[in-house]
């Protein structure tokens, strides 16, 4: 993982620093999309801004994505290319969201349904993400 970082950070002429480094362990230890208040509370001797910066420049070279909750709140993963190809559950009522994998034949079928509806529009599909959207296990029993 730390190698395929520093060599898209080089290509990018970025330096693989310590605070980068951090936030690739973060998020690799989170092991699902996460806001930076939470990462903060996990790691409090990183600052804000300089998560922020180093998210930015991690996000401009490939390896981070922004990832969009029930909320406003941005959450942030891996990317796909690293971590590899998944879905998300979105909890509707306090925003969590987790990592989901679908079996192959699954995400064939899915590929397949979406390239005929892309088809009938003239659009030519080079992937697809999924939000399935619902309630988190906390929020159903707290009902």
């Amino acid at each position: 993982m730390h190698a395929l970082v520093t060599e898209r950070l080089r290509r990018g002429k970025l330096v693989y620093t310590q605070g980068r480094r951090q936030l690739v362990e973060l998020l690799l230890d989170f092991a699902r999309p996460v806001g930076v208040a939470e990462m903060l509370k996990k790691k409090s001797r990183l600052t804000q801004s300089s998560m922020y910066r180093n998210l930015a420049d991690l996000e401009n070279e490939g390896i981070v994505r922004k990832v969009s909750g029930s909320d406003s709140v941005l959450l942030y993963e891996l990317d796909e290319e690293l971590i590899g190809h998944h879905h998300h559950l979105v909890c509707m009522k306090c925003g969590h969201v987790d990592d989901f994998v679908v079996p192959d034949s699954t995400e064939s079928a899915i590929d397949t349904a979406l390239a005929r509806a892309a088809k009938k529009s003239r659009f030519t599909p080079k992937g697809h993400r999924l939000d399935v959207l619902g309630l988190c296990v906390k929020c159903t029993t707290a009902d």
